[in-house]
């Protein structure tokens, strides 16, 4: 029998008039056995600080540097998990009238599909779970997943089981996704107005042994980053 994965995904700076230079999609995914285990792990962690509510990187604060940069170390250390980051940048020359039938709901679509066929394989099978967008969403999960599926050759659509919106309070997993996004859009905004926030992307990256600023190889596993830019005469994206 396949091996089934769970993938959690969460966005940032996602809206199209947002005045914010990037737009950021990320995914974390491990096997489906491992996810109670790891959300316990969290748990602990949280109750450990004493650190209530959702882990989010909004509320990222100094007094519980102590608590996010062991969320760093638990999830560099644990090999079971793995994070891919999606980085569009200069959002603002973004073309939809050419590229995506005038739609920035099209594009962002489109970009889940860039930041989740490199994560898949026919050989597996996959529960996928998206940070809720809006309502109007269950058509385009349709969509994604056909799309996703036919490009695996996957015509009978096995290899994806679910694919579906959930709420962040629903999955620890999609919260560490959302702190790991947010370090990375906190660096390529070029923000450092809150000093916790500028440690633990210190940390990240000193413990990664590379800046967030770049691409990585598509081989690399644990924390890889893809850049995506419109060209500077706009008449094609690459």
């Amino acid at each position: 029998m396949s091996e089934t994965f769970n993938i959690y995904c969460d966005e940032s700076c996602h809206l199209e008039y947002d005045n914010q230079p990037v737009m950021l999609l990320g995914a974390i995914w491990c096997p489906r056995e491992e996810v109670a285990r790891l959300s316990k792990e969290v748990q602990e962690m949280k109750a450990l600080h004493r650190a209530t509510g959702e882990l989010k990187w909004t509320k990222v604060s100094k007094s519980r540097l102590g608590f996010y940069l062991e969320i760093v170390d638990w999830f560099l250390a644990e090999a079971s998990l793995r994070f891919r980051g999606l980085v569009i940048l200069n959002k603002e020359r973004l073309d939809h009238n050419q590229f995506n039938e005038g739609s920035h709901d099209e594009f962002y679509y489109k970009m889940y599909f860039s930041l989740l066929s490199k994560i898949l394989s026919p050989d597996m099978r996959y529960n996928i779970y998206l940070d809720i967008k809006d309502t109007r969403s269950r058509l385009k999960l349709r969509k994604l997943e056909e799309v996703l599926c036919n490009d695996q050759y996957d015509f009978t659509g096995q290899m994806i089981a679910h694919l579906q919106n959930i709420r962040s309070h629903e999955s620890c997993l999609l919260q560490v996704c959302d702190f790991l996004l947010g370090a990375v859009s906190y660096r390529h905004r070029g923000l450092s107005e809150n000093p916790a926030k500028v440690e633990i992307i210190k940390h990240l990256e000193a413990r990664l042994g590379r800046v967030l600023l770049y691409s990585t190889p598509l081989r690399e596993e644990k924390f890889n980053l893809f850049l995506f830019a419109p060209r500077d005469d706009g008449d094609k994206e690459r």
